[in-house]
């Protein structure tokens, strides 16, 4: 099973508040703050802590937009577990803290007993399942997250899960006639499940926009209308080099 190694520059003993705590949030109360962009397309206008949540399709815009709110609360910790392409340069433009970020790039077929230890020392998972994941298997990672608070959201379908996210539609802007810079991309969020999440909602949003941030299409920036402009270029002070692997 692999073991979380940090890579923090001698951060253990520099720096020991860098490591992961467990979350002070009680088991399954309360919930997990998104993003202001999101918190109208979610039933609860919020992630509810100890349970899992599916985004359809894997899409890695909305993963990390849903996982960006966690850097609102007490503890701050996340962890991506199976998703080796994960853009981290991308995950710093929507507002994770890379210094407060695990990674488990490839567990294999560990990859629920690295979720079962990480559940404990951090408030949200991202999660790639090596394959179908049983019902049963799912059943006992649900009792993990109720005990633990952790949110755990996942890159495709998941067994009995109370919420589901996707994009619907998508557009992205920037070229021109087969050249030019990607610097927006512009789509329809989707959400339906049980319980408050049955009637389904949808917002549209920017996904990143030219920041590389989530946002409300309608809302303007500096009381100007919506302009796409360059790509936001990750620098000094986004963590690329502080980051934890598992």
């Amino acid at each position: 099973m692999p073991v979380i190694e940090s890579v923090f520059e001698s951060a253990v003993e520099r720096q020991p508040a860098l490591r992961p705590v467990a979350s002070p949030a009680a088991p399954g109360r309360g919930l997990l703050p998104v993003v202001p962009a999101l918190r109208g397309v979610l039933p609860e206008g919020g992630l509810r802590r100890g349970t899992a949540v599916s985004v359809a399709g894997g899409d890695a815009g909305l993963l990390l937009a849903l996982a960006a709110g966690v850097r609102e609360t007490d503890g701050g910790w996340a962890a991506a577990v199976g998703l080796p392409d994960l853009g981290l340069a991308a995950a710093a433009g929507y507002g994770l803290d890379l210094r407060r970020l695990l990674v488990a790039d490839d567990p294999g077929p560990h990859w629920a007993e690295v979720v079962s230890v990480l559940a404990g020392a951090v408030e949200l998972i991202m999660l790639r399942p090596d394959g179908p994941v049983p019902p049963n298997l799912a059943a006992r990672l649900a009792a993990v997250l109720r005990r633990s608070g952790c949110v755990l959201l996942v890159a495709g379908p998941w067994p009995g899960v109370g919420l589901r996210l996707g994009v619907r539609s998508g557009r992205w802007f920037g070229l021109g006639d087969g050249h030019g810079q990607l610097t927006g991309r512009q789509v329809e969020v989707v959400a339906e499940g049980r319980g408050s999440a049955v009637r389904g909602r949808a917002a549209r949003l920017w996904l990143p926009d030219a920041h590389g941030a989530v946002r409300a299409v309608e809302e303007a920036v500096g009381g100007t209308v919506d302009v796409v402009g360059e790509d936001a270029v990750a620098g000094p002070g986004t963590g690329l080099d502080r980051m934890a692997v598992v």
